[in-house]
């Protein structure tokens, strides 16, 4: 793991702690926590709730806004935080496009994983390939290949 994706989780594991709600990272950022070769890790996919990521935003110096939705993804709080090394999109209320419309994520898993000042949280290996499966993007789909479990 690259010393700026080090450094960005340990921001993270330190903005995230006073959460109220569970959190997880997912993406290339989760894949490469559970030892996936993904290369460098562009940014940093971290789900919360609405009103944990609104806080954070706000703790950190970045207005929440809505997320527009496109035509995969959606969050009701969404805004990018740009001060660590490695960029962190933080979604709050997250929903994807599935076939029978906006879904969120109903993951039940969370594995804490040592940042140096604190922990943070992904889901399982097996849920998050699921995840990933279900984003159904070539580059998820490769992500979930990458994944042992």
């Amino acid at each position: 793991m690259s010393p700026e994706l080090t450094e960005t989780l340990r921001q993270i594991a330190t903005e995230a702690a006073d959460a109220k709600d569970d959190w997880w990272i997912i993406g290339s950022a989760a894949v490469a926590l559970h030892g996936g070769a993904t290369g460098p890790v562009k940014d940093v996919d971290l789900l919360m709730s609405e009103r944990d990521a609104a806080a954070l935003l706000r703790r950190v110096g970045v207005e929440p806004a809505p997320g527009v939705a496109d035509a995969l993804f959606h969050s009701r709080v969404r805004a990018s935080w740009t001060a660590p090394p490695v960029p962190v999109d933080v979604m709050g209320g997250f929903s994807f496009a599935a076939a029978e419309g906006w879904r969120a994520p109903a993951l039940a898993t969370r594995e804490a994983v040592a940042a140096d000042a604190g922990q943070v949280f992904v889901p399982s290996v097996a849920e998050l390939k699921a995840l990933l499966m279900s984003f159904g993007r070539e580059k998820d789909l490769a992500r979930a290949a990458m994944l042992v479990g």
